[in-house]
């Protein structure tokens, strides 16, 4: 006969040999009392454990710390634009009106040069161009470090400092291996013994004659650069030294092509790359 017995710390099964002849078999017990007390153990600890149901809530950053961040992504973002992709160059002189606009007393041209087309094409006629002047067009003046011309330059932008003073803006007019002569009887510039059409040419309302200059050709690797305002133009006809073929510039040297003027609002457009050896085809 058996029987099951059942309380609150345990559980019982026993198994009795029945009443008669024969050995007698061993009880069988088996008893859960040790889970039970595991279990309360367990809950206990449960109970007993520090509790923390409240969520932290974030400390919110000083306005300070904030503008700070937002001022320093916005340089890091100007300076990584600036350096591979485009940047604004102002014109602080008169070398190329009325294409560009650079005088005294008035609102200087700010012009877009973006830096994308000459890592795959070298310029061509008609560009006008940015380029880091040679030691032959600056004095021997050398460009600020990468730092001081970055600051510089934005600085300049809205009028607080002087452009760097190495950097120049100018009209391709002939590419290495072309000769460059002045002129024929309607005083037109001739490259390779043609005479350009030059639409864009500024001779203050005065008669069509330009300065002339010493016959020569540009060597290889270097640029032919002339401004627009023929007559009033610093350019490679005026920085020959020791020879007049040192007046080009090496293509490495350009920083860029001017694409747009984007200040005074009142000057904005394109800015044309009419190519003058064949007539802007």
């Amino acid at each position: 006969m058996s029987h099951r017995v059942n309380d609150d710390s345990s559980s019982t099964w026993e198994t009795t040999p029945p009443a008669g002849d024969g050995p007698a078999e061993p009880t069988t017990r088996f008893s859960t009392s040790g889970s039970r007390a595991s279990s309360r153990s367990s809950a206990y600890d449960e109970d007993d454990a520090p509790k923390f149901s409240r969520k932290k809530t974030k400390k919110k950053q000083p306005f300070w710390k904030e503008l700070l961040v937002i001022f320093s992504v916005a340089l890091l973002l100007t300076v990584v634009i600036q350096t591979f992709v485009a940047r604004v160059f102002v014109i602080p002189s008169a070398s190329m009106e009325t294409t560009l606009h650079g005088c005294t007393g008035c609102v200087n041209d700010k012009v877009l040069v973006e830096k994308i087309t000459y890592l795959f094409n070298d310029p061509r006629p008609g560009d006008v161009i940015v380029f880091r002047g040679p030691p032959n067009w600056t004095g021997g003046k050398q460009p600020p470090n990468f730092v001081v011309g970055t600051l510089q330059d934005l600085g300049s932008m809205v009028n607080l400092s002087e452009p760097s003073g190495t950097d120049f803006i100018k009209r391709v007019i002939a590419v290495g291996g072309q000769t460059v002569e002045c002129c024929d009887d309607e005083g037109r510039v001739l490259v390779d013994g043609k005479p350009l059409d030059e639409p864009y040419l500024n001779f203050g309302g005065g008669p069509r004659q330009q300065d002339s200059f010493e016959k020569v050709t540009v060597p290889a690797g270097k640029l032919w650069v002339m401004g627009d305002n023929r007559n009033n133009s610093s350019d490679s006809r005026k920085h020959g030294d020791p020879t007049p073929a040192d007046g080009a510039i090496p293509v490495e040297n350009v920083v860029g092509k001017a694409r747009v003027i984007v200040i005074p609002v009142g000057r904005w457009g394109g800015i044309s790359d009419f190519n003058p050896q064949t007539g802007g085809k």
